[in-house]
């Protein structure tokens, strides 16, 4: 089995969008970073989201791995488990960051129980279980003293509590991801591993490109007290400052 002397964090959805400002920024906090995603391979001579990124932080000096797994399927969590171990032999961190939107915005009174399904699958039940193989994994390290501290981070959004009534999926989604941050922020301070919900606003990724116009037209007029798109950098650097143990009691 592998072992690292770094620290090492895995971040679900990791190629792309905030995921990718994340796992930058955790490479540069000194983390070996483990890139989970969904994207396929690419056909050489292209080059994945995932591996042009694991490229660019090795490029860097960091150190980054590819692993694709989809966290909504409980065989491809294991998958992920398991090469993190055998890779690593370790796991500090989990940023559970992986999630979608609706295929298609519809209002409430149209949308599908297929879209529900899958929201629900993807954003909260893929976290939770992923969590719970995560920690109880963490509790054994630490107890063997072969990380000091594990931490947890769940990227959510302001729609657990802001309704979107063409997305109500989403929102609900959402919401039950907050509930699952609160949950084992609880159960997981017996073993002091500390449990962070982030909750990004209106961040300019490729998930939100379809809805630029509408916000930027906002913006302009003063939705948000700062006249700006949030960016993938600004969630990253939360998740930094908590990945060096400043938000530990938090």
């Amino acid at each position: 089995m592998a072992l690292s002397q770094k620290k090492v964090a895995m971040v679900t959805g990791g190629a792309r969008g905030i995921g990718r400002g994340i796992a930058t920024r955790l490479a540069k906090e000194g983390y070996a970073v483990v890139i989970n995603s969904v994207s396929p391979a690419a056909v050489a001579p292209e080059v994945g989201p995932a591996e042009s990124l694991k490229a660019e932080i090795e490029l860097a000096g960091g150190v980054a791995v590819c692993c694709r797994a989809d966290i909504s399927v409980a065989a491809d969590r294991k998958v992920l488990v398991d090469f993190v171990k055998q890779t690593f032999g370790r796991l500090d961190l989990l940023v559970n960051n992986a999630g979608v939107a609706p295929s298609e915005r519809k209002d409430m009174l149209e949308a599908s129980e297929e879209s529900y399904d899958r929201l629900i699958r993807i954003n909260a039940k893929g976290p939770y279980f992923l969590t719970q193989a995560a920690a109880n994994w963490m509790i054994e390290l630490q107890k063997a003293g072969t990380i000091e501290k594990g931490r947890i981070c769940f990227v959510t959004s302001i729609s657990a509590y802001t309704t979107s009534v063409n997305r109500g999926e989403y929102c609900v989604s959402k919401a039950a991801l907050s509930m699952g941050a609160q949950l084992w922020a609880d159960r997981l301070g017996e073993f002091d591993i500390p449990v962070l919900e982030v909750r990004p606003g209106v961040i300019a990724t490729d998930m939100t490109s379809g809805v630029k116009a509408k916000y930027d037209k906002l913006i302009v007029e003063g939705i948000f007290p700062q006249r700006r798109w949030g960016t993938p950098a600004d969630v990253a650097g939360v998740v930094g400052a908590f990945s060096r143990g400043d938000l530990d009691y938090s």
